[in-house]
């Protein structure tokens, strides 16, 4: 399995560091802490940043923006090494309170399935002038959409429908024909496994010795 797929395509139980952000966001971070070149991440994190200015269009002063990369740091349990104009934070330094951020509802989501987080982020990546950070948020983009199809579906969807997608909610703009973009559906959807009921209907024993979860 290549680095893009583990941090895509396996759905996680794990707690959200800063839950107003959402999942896609905090999954996003994961991403960019798998980039090997300290430019190229720095170009994911600034579409990151995007897409969080535009879940809450009022974080966009100085100082909001200033938070924005503190929560990244957070996000990324201060892991992430980018190029940033504020000096990157302490852990002792951060004592993160929840806050309550206002849902943006003004827009209306084009595909329910998918979300409104994702719609933003293909917005985002129609934006990004760079060639090689476009292809990776549309890999990135391409792989949850693969995702939460299939969990709203429950059933698969294969790559002309996908980028087909794409291609309607980014107005035309984001070109998905390139090979990655195809290898990108040559594994199965990662399914969490369901507990299995004995023929009687009822549901087995625990063991005492069970499988051990995968960190």
């Amino acid at each position: 399995m290549t680095t893009l797929q583990q941090a895509t395509s396996e759905e996680t139980t794990s707690r959200l560091i800063m839950p107003e952000y959402g999942r896609n966001v905090q999954r996003m971070v994961e991403y960019a802490l798998t980039i090997e070149d300290k430019e190229e991440r720095t170009r994911c994190v600034k579409a990151i940043m995007q897409t969080m200015a535009n879940l809450f269009p009022y974080l966009r002063n100085e100082e909001s923006k200033h938070k924005m990369y503190d929560h990244l740091a957070m996000m990324s349990d201060f892991r992430l090494d980018i190029d940033s104009p504020y000096a990157k934070p302490e852990r002792d330094s951060m004592k993160y309170v929840p806050e309550r951020l206002p849902y943006n509802t003004g827009k209306t989501v084009v595909s329910r399935y998918y979300g409104r987080v994702l719609e933003e982020m293909i917005r985002q990546a129609a934006e990004e002038t760079d060639e090689a950070a476009r292809r990776q948020l549309i890999l990135f983009i391409a792989s949850r959409m693969r995702y939460n199809y299939f969990l709203w579906n429950k059933d698969v969807v294969d790559s002309t429908h996908i980028k087909a997608d794409i291609h309607r909610l980014s107005q035309g703009k984001l070109d998905c024909d390139f090979p990655e973009f195809d290898r990108l559906f040559a594994r199965p959807v990662m399914q969490r496994p369901q507990p299995k009921n004995n023929h009687n209907g009822s549901w087995p024993q625990k063991r005492n010795k069970g499988v051990v979860r995968q960190k």
